[in-house]
């Protein structure tokens, strides 16, 4: 059975502006691909988590490669899933911290 998936306040933020980065130097239908690319991965995660290895194992959290640009962190807890954030591949993983 399906887990509920739970939406962190940065990972919406992250989501947003991923698409509105899209639609202005790309365009509606590279926006939409994103969204249905982005459901579809985590409807597979809501029914099988523990699919993507984890990267770091004190917060237990998980990495979903998106696109080559960008990866979906989760955490995979008792009740549900949680998205953690969406970050851009290509920025420095230093700087992306979870709570």
């Amino acid at each position: 059975m399906p887990k509920p998936v739970i939406w962190s306040p940065q990972s919406e933020n992250d989501f947003s502006n991923i698409i509105d980065y899209l639609i202005e130097h790309w365009d509606k239908v590279v926006a939409v691909k994103f969204i249905d690319i982005t459901d579809e991965l985590i409807t597979q995660i809501s029914i099988n988590p523990k699919q993507y290895p984890i990267i770091h194992k004190p917060k237990k959290v998980r990495k979903c490669v998106i696109t080559k640009h960008n990866s979906l962190y989760y955490r995979d807890g008792k009740e549900s899933i949680e998205i953690l954030r969406i970050y851009d591949n290509r920025q420095d993983l230093k700087r992306l911290k979870f709570k």
